[in-house]
């Protein structure tokens, strides 16, 4: 639904086209090397990779490349993770249509775009007024620990993080270990409590756009099953 109401949504733009879809990691590198877009909309959760990682990867692709977030996570954390590995705007969120273009056109324009909320949010974290800020622990995990733990934190075992990311099993109890001693987590049973409650924490509701396309098949499905008008003579 994010992707079909992304695509509605830039189709009406007289300025903007879509020329190009993707899924996973893969499928975006080979869009990316195909039709060299102007600017890739990527989401942080990917099936078959990191969302963090692939940004690094799209912009060794095409150095120039401008990268802007859709995502469900509105944690400081992971928008200043994104914007370093490389992305020039983050829009999550109650975010509506509107603030997406604003977004898109913005990031086009080569100057970064967050929103309001969490640009206020990352200013927090900075000068260390933000009471919902990460401990250190959290701070010092890599991405692509960052990202193992998610996936704990969405009920997905060791065997199945390894085959989501290609990775080995042992290469995945290596960052299981590594985390739970960034964390000072005793025990894996511990390590997944922690990582569920992470991971409810770090999502928000679901982006404005999804809810206005939902509600445009919603109104077609509504014109399409009225009966007929009666006429009378």
């Amino acid at each position: 639904m994010v992707l079909d109401g992304l695509r509605r949504l830039i189709s009406q733009q007289k300025d903007l086209v879509c020329c190009g879809e993707a899924s996973t990691p893969v499928e975006a590198q080979t869009a990316v090397v195909s039709y060299k877009p102007d600017l890739v909309i990527l989401d942080l959760r990917l099936k078959g990779g990191d969302g963090l990682e692939l940004i690094k990867s799209l912009r060794t692709i095409i150095p120039g490349l401008r990268i802007l977030i859709l995502s469900q996570y509105d944690a400081p954390l992971y928008v200043e993770r994104a914007l370093r590995a490389g992305a020039l705007g983050y829009v999550v969120k109650e975010q509506a249509a509107e603030d997406v273009l604003r977004a898109i056109r913005t990031v086009l324009a080569g100057e970064v775009y967050l929103a309001r909320g969490l640009a206020a949010l990352l200013l927090h974290k900075f000068v260390g007024t933000d009471p919902k800020a990460p401990g250190a622990g959290i701070e010092q995990l890599t991405d692509r620990e960052l990202h193992i733990l998610q996936l704990l934190g969405s009920g997905l075992s060791t065997r199945e993080i390894a085959s989501e990311l290609r990775l080995s099993f042992k290469t995945v109890e290596s960052h299981r270990e590594n985390i739970k001693h960034k964390l000072g987590i005793q025990g894996a049973a511990a390590l997944v409590h922690y990582a569920s409650q992470w991971a409810r924490e770090q999502v928000s509701l679901a982006p404005q756009i999804v809810r206005e396309a939902f509600k445009r098949l919603y109104r077609s499905v509504q014109t399409t099953q009225q009966p007929p008008a009666s006429s009378s003579k």
